[in-house]
């Protein structure tokens, strides 16, 4: 795995969850659009730096299909490590509360979203021309 593209990711990553959760905060009359994130997103983000080396792979599919591709992994990479921090009681995410999510820690209605960002990873890692275009 690409070093580089770890931080590239893991730093994005954080940015666009401070996006995500400053648009999800945001309430009439409160306009302090306060965006939250957590030390530990930093390496969940951080492997989306595989995308980098899958594209080559795939890169003649359709756009929807490679999105769909990288939401599967999103997801079960947040399945994976909000299982692994939820036993430590650590899990800085709870979806429990929702009504389309497994075990409190993957919400499917995000698949939209994480096909989105993974499409996002794969264009940020084509222009850093870490990747085969």
């Amino acid at each position: 795995m690409n070093q580089k593209n770890f931080m590239i990711c893991g730093l994005t990553g954080w940015c666009m969850e401070i996006l995500f959760t400053s648009i999800g905060n945001m309430r009439p009359g409160d306009m302090r659009l306060k965006g939250t994130t957590s030390i530990w997103m930093f390496p969940i983000y951080g492997m989306a730096s595989c995308i980098g080396e899958l594209y080559p792979k795939i890169k003649k599919w359709p756009t929807l299909a490679r999105g769909t591709l990288y939401s599967i992994g999103i997801m079960t990479g947040e399945f994976i490590s909000g299982s692994f921090l939820k036993k430590l009681h650590i899990c800085p995410w709870d979806y429990t509360g929702s009504k389309h999510n497994i075990k409190g820690i993957v919400r499917l209605d995000y698949f939209p979203y994480w096909l989105m960002a993974g499409l996002a990873f794969e264009r940020l890692l084509c222009k850093q021309g870490t990747t085969e275009k």
